[in-house]
């Protein structure tokens, strides 16, 4: 069964099992100790630290592990903070970043700092300009993803790590998406890194605090304050952070070519679909898009059973009744959301299987999903839709039934209480040339008013 949810967690490199079996036997015990065990397992942590940090960039007296990549965000993001309280409490972030971000962002407010989100465009990319033009007397810290983990699109980094060196506030990268292909460019104060992103084990992370900036750790100030190391999962991390270096230069152009073929041919094979994300500033094996009129939970259960593991960031999941927040920051369709990433070592002929099935597989769940005739009237010269209570995607899809009905130029209102409709409607709109004018507040819900284009 192909798994295409590399950028979830990638299968275990066979390197990384390789070093982490030894490692059970060699370096089971504390690295702390002076007797022989003890400086067996303090060597072979050293030596990871070492391979580590060649791969990142830094020096290995800059690089700790921690217990995930979750972990050494919020421990970078508050330990950054914490040493230019006296800067200020301003943060900036990209709309775009992994909720771990986010989330210790939202933090930093709660102790009374300040939070500015920089926008970004409809592939998901931030302006360097801008991001730098939110830069004030009092930011503490900025923070900025190497490479978005939904669509791929990679960021500007050099260039906003060295607006933010000028301005001197410590810029941090989380690279958990792109470490595998490369080190990040560019003058970072910061970075994080998650090992179950490039093929180790989970439950390893690293955080690298370059000398210089300002940090005041949180709690714990060392490893040894999380907890005895897990030295053979550090060691199994390094090795395939390693292994993944050494074969990044041609499977980045193998997968690149592969994600190329799906994003070219998927408009083609599924009508009303969009392909989003950056089309050549991308990570070689993401590629996303989005389906009109398909309810996202429904479709990636229809393709598992077809055989494919893939995910998604549609409102329509079991998970959250709101849209991605990366999808609604980049103003894209979110319903019937797919996300295909390859992990290393991709069968082509399992992308063509997938593009041999997909189609049948959207049509079969637009079958199953359809509508029930919608609940319309006219009001003022309007076509009312009422669809409240419906959820994605029925407001689309009751939306697209009726817009024939009126006359071009004419107006037609959208009334839904969905969250996801104050983005698939505007996206609709934009995919099928009619005019999206605005939405209004309604009884029970919004309105949404769309005017015939042709």
């Amino acid at each position: 069964m192909p798994y295409f949810d590399a950028a979830s967690g990638s299968p275990l490199h066979p390197v990384a099992r390789q070093a982490l079996l030894a490692a059970l036997d060699e370096g089971w015990a504390d690295p702390a100790r002076l007797y022989r065990e003890g400086r067996r397992a303090r060597l072979l942590l050293d030596a990871a630290r070492e391979a580590a940090a060649e791969a990142v960039g830094c020096r290995a007296d800059e690089l700790r592990f921690t217990g995930s990549g979750t972990q050494a965000v919020h421990s970078g993001v508050a330990g950054a903070a914490a040493g230019r309280r006296r800067v200020g409490g301003h943060l900036i972030v990209s709309a775009v970043e992994h909720s771990s971000v986010l989330h210790s962002a939202e933090a930093q407010e709660k102790e009374g700092g300040s939070v500015t989100r920089v926008s970004v465009d409809r592939t998901g990319r931030v302006d360097p300009a801008e991001f730098a033009s939110h830069v004030r007397a009092d930011t503490a810290l900025a923070c900025l993803q190497s490479a978005n983990h939904e669509v791929g699109t990679v960021q500007p980094v050099a260039e906003v790590a060295g607006a933010c060196r000028e301005a001197g506030v410590p810029l941090l990268v989380d690279a958990a998406q792109s470490l595998a292909w490369g080190p990040v460019e560019g003058p970072w104060s910061l970075l994080t890194g998650s090992a179950h992103k490039w093929g180790g084990p989970a439950g390893v992370g690293l955080l690298a605090v370059r000398k210089g900036t300002r940090f005041a750790a949180q709690g714990p100030t060392d490893e040894r304050g999380y907890g005895f190391e897990n030295v053979p999962a550090v060691v199994a991390a390094a090795a395939s952070l390693r292994a993944v270096r050494a074969e990044a230069v041609q499977e980045a152009a193998r997968l690149r070519e592969l994600t190329g073929r799906i994003r070219e041919r998927v408009a083609g094979l599924v009508p009303d679909a969009e392909v989003v994300g950056d089309p050549e500033r991308r990570l070689p094996g993401i590629v996303t898009f989005s389906c009109l009129y398909v309810d996202g939970e429904t479709l990636l259960h229809e393709l598992d059973r077809a055989g494919f593991s893939v995910s998604s960031g549609s409102s329509c999941t079991s998970s959250t009744l709101t849209p991605s927040h990366v999808l609604r920051a980049m103003g894209v369709l979110s319903e019937g959301n797919v996300r295909v990433s390859l992990p290393p070592g991709a069968a082509e002929e399992d992308v063509e299987r997938f593009l041999a099935v997909l189609p049948g597989v959207v049509a079969g769940v637009r079958e199953k999903l359809g509508a029930q005739t919608p609940v319309t009237a006219v009001r003022g010269g309007e076509l009312l839709v009422d669809a409240l209570g419906k959820r994605c995607p029925i407001p689309v899809i009751e939306l697209a039934k009726v817009i024939g009905d009126v006359p071009v130029g004419g107006l037609v209102r959208v009334l839904s209480d969905d969250e996801a409709a104050r983005l698939d409607i505007p996206a609709w709109c934009e995919m099928r040339e009619q005019e999206y004018v605005g939405e209004e507040p309604a009884d029970g819900g919004t309105a949404y008013l769309v005017r015939r284009s042709a």
